[in-house]
């Protein structure tokens, strides 16, 4: 069954704990520390994979975990990282937050794998812990927390047309026509249950992706009926082409079909309302006798700049030659690049909300500034400080947190350092 959202918790690897151990040989009887430091816990990675094209893997399991890190061991044994957590998904996949429905990835475009948890980072052995007073350290840091976070998982497809309309307008027709899509096509409601794509070529080396929509029908933006599930495929769209029925061979009027599309469009987001869009009058072949007084009604009521009535034939093939040529100029001002959703929500920001921390003056080391406290020690456990993205997320943290303005009242000045339990750097401002 094809599936297109799912709700999902995923958890990131707990780091492992730091070990305690002291040397034990025959002739050393005095052997100093020697406790390993735990291992990393794996990461929880998103990954496009090509081969699929919806969500029905995170359809019946809901919980998903990375390895935690093991703990050191003896004789300065390194613990073993946890495996990363690696999960495939369509591209166009979007990971939002459940609760609040910001975006944390967009899996499309040049974003094809993204780390959304980071795994905690291993303790360090007691070893680490050994000064000129206290050389038998009898205490080992504890690995860091693993992160849960419920996400939501929702698939909009990559199309650069979306076709929209009624059931039984001749959107599937369309498609089979134009491209080598293959869908269901039969005179009853919502034949089509999933949004089909389909490449048009138009030759010298132009061309498009486009999907046909599932019907809508009135209402289906408050979430009547089946189309109101598909309304998100429409989002990363360019160009609108609403097929209406111009025959009225279901009994309806094809400028009330029109109206109310675009109201369900509308409700949906408005967003929708401002891209381009063709009104492709379909079936005016079995009606010739009213084909020009229907067209004059569409284009009078409908018919502007930034919308065309074009009438067609999705049987015989009537005016499609036409159409595909408009869409394609309509797409020529567009450039190439799928429409990418940028991040609203980083986990690792929200992990410290709810922490402290401390910012004080050594009294022991001169020129030395202290900064210790949850907030902290969970701040290092989730930062990889050797890549770019984590020290610029150092940086970013250190300014927001109101740190570097708490050091400055303190009276630090350039030059002096600034320690973090095992990370220390200058200040300079």
């Amino acid at each position: 069954m094809f599936a297109d959202r799912a709700k999902i918790i995923i958890k990131s690897g707990k780091g492992g704990n730091g070990h305690v151990s002291f040397r034990r040989e025959k002739y050393v009887p005095a052997g100093g520390p020697d406790g390993g430091d735990g291992g990393k816990g794996g990461d929880v990675i998103f990954q496009v994979d090509k081969g699929i094209n919806n969500l029905s893997d995170y359809r019946h399991k809901h919980k998903f975990a990375a390895q935690p890190g093991e703990e050191g061991g003896k004789r300065n044994c390194h613990g073993k990282n946890g495996a990363d957590l690696v999960l495939k998904v369509p591209e166009g996949t979007v990971v939002k937050e459940a609760q609040s429905g910001k975006v944390i990835a967009d899996m499309s475009g040049d974003n094809q794998r993204q780390i959304v948890l980071v795994g905690g980072r291993g303790g360090l052995g007691n070893q680490h812990f050994a000064t000129s007073t206290m050389q038998a350290p009898k205490y080992a840091q504890p690995g860091g927390e693993c992160i849960e976070l419920e996400v939501l998982l929702e698939l909009k497809v990559l199309a650069d047309v979306g076709l929209v309309g009624f059931p039984n307008a001749g959107k599937s027709t369309l498609l089979s026509r134009l491209s080598n899509a293959k869908p269901e096509i039969a005179s009853y409601p919502f034949t089509t249950l999933h949004p089909i794509l389909g490449v048009v070529d138009i030759g010298e080396g132009r061309g498009f992706v486009m999907a046909d929509i599932p019907g809508l029908i009135e209402g289906a933006s408050e979430g009547v009926g089946l189309g109101h599930q598909f309304l998100r495929h429409i989002e990363r769209t360019k160009v609108l082409v609403h097929m209406v029925d111009g025959a009225s061979v279901d009994g309806r009027n094809p400028v009330d079909d029109v109206i109310a599309i675009q109201k369900e469009l509308s409700n949906y987001s408005e967003v929708l309302t401002k891209k381009p869009q063709i009104i492709a009058v379909n079936k005016l072949d079995a009606v010739p006798d009213q084909k020009d007084e229907i067209l004059k009604e569409l284009k009078d009521k409908f018919e502007s700049e930034e919308v065309k009535v074009m009438p067609i034939s999705a049987v015989t093939g009537e005016g499609i030659k036409e159409l595909v040529h408009e869409i394609a100029d309509i797409l020529s001002n567009f450039d190439d690049k799928p429409i990418v959703y940028e991040q609203e929500y980083d986990p690792q920001e929200h992990l410290f909300e709810n922490e402290t921390f401390t910012v004080t003056k050594s009294e022991e080391e001169e020129g030395v500034y202290l900064v210790e406290g949850p907030k902290i020690e969970k701040m290092l456990g989730y930062t990889n400080m050797e890549s770019e993205k984590g020290f610029l997320f150092f940086q970013r943290f250190m300014k927001e947190q109101g740190i570097l303005k708490e050091l400055e009242q303190l009276g630090i000045q350039d030059g002096d350092t600034v320690r973090l339990y095992s990370l220390e750097f200058e200040y300079y401002k």
